[in-house]
């Protein structure tokens, strides 16, 4: 009996261990299918969904065109744009409620699409995201907003992105929407069971990152994300070196309008445009 109960635990642990090695292999080859979640389809012609809204097109550097909306401010005009970097699903249109938002305080807002989402041509990945924000950069430029006119809000993934682009380019000022601490601390926290540091091709280390934003920066978070964990936003906000605040979204989570486009969210920036320029 109890040779029985050997074997049988060496058969059990044994499958244990060929079902996570098959899992982690499906990961590692399907991985980018997991973090990046186009809405592929064309999208609706700017002016239809915000009034006076322009269709324009980012080139990048490795020969990409890529669909963006420019939104001129509606009210008086702070002369300062708003570089906005999505999250990891859904397209340009579904940031239609934060860019109004923000035109109704007088930015002008970018919009634009990752390649391979939108319609865009390409496949995403960290390298290709941001050649998209240098390309929406120079677009801004090209327009009258130069880096230091700008301030770059980046949500979720897009904290990644705009973190990686501060660094290259300093703005006037960052704004990170529910930022995590690197891509594999997030995957960690989601996959426990799975190699997921060793086995990332994108990393997006955003807290290393920050350290070197020598820039103002606010960080505002939901009390109940359930997609990134509070604690690693909370944790980016203290490694800012030059935190203006950070605001706590009462009851919200990851994908709940208070916190894509709501009047706290909406409020910080102005704040942090206010204090930077």
């Amino acid at each position: 009996m109890t040779a029985r109960r050997g074997r049988r635990r060496v058969l059990v642990a044994t499958i244990a261990v060929i079902v996570v090695a098959l899992l982690g292999v499906c990961m590692w080859s399907l991985q980018r299918s997991l973090v990046y979640l186009p809405a592929r389809g064309e999208v609706a012609p700017a002016g239809s969904v915000l009034q006076g809204a322009e269709d324009v097109r980012l080139r990048t550097s490795d020969g990409l065109g890529l669909g963006a909306w420019l939104v001129p401010p509606r009210r008086a005009d702070r002369d300062t744009a708003v570089l906005v970097a999505n999250g990891n699903a859904g397209n340009r249109q579904t940031r239609a409620p934060l860019a109004r938002a923000l035109a109704d305080e007088g930015f002008t807002v970018l919009l634009f699409d990752y390649r391979g989402y939108g319609g865009n041509p390409g496949r995403p990945s960290e390298e290709g995201l941001a050649a998209d924000a240098r390309a929406a950069s120079d677009l801004l430029v090209a327009r009258g907003h130069p880096p230091e006119r700008t301030v770059y809000f980046g949500e979720s993934l897009g904290t990644g992105v705009v973190t990686a682009l501060a660094a290259e380019r300093p703005p006037a000022a960052v704004l990170l929407r529910s930022p995590f601490t690197s891509l594999a601390d997030v995957g960690a926290h989601h996959y426990p069971f799975l190699p997921v540091r060793a086995l990332l091709w994108d990393r997006y280390p955003v807290l290393d990152t920050i350290g070197r934003i020598g820039r103002p920066v606010s960080v505002v978070l939901g009390e109940d994300d359930d997609i990134v964990p509070p604690r690693q936003s909370l944790a980016v906000a203290a490694a800012a070196p030059r935190l203006v605040e950070r605001v706590e979204v009462a009851g919200a989570g990851h994908n709940d309008a208070a916190l894509t486009h709501g009047p706290e969210v909406v409020a910080a920036t102005v704040r942090l445009a206010d204090h930077a320029l």
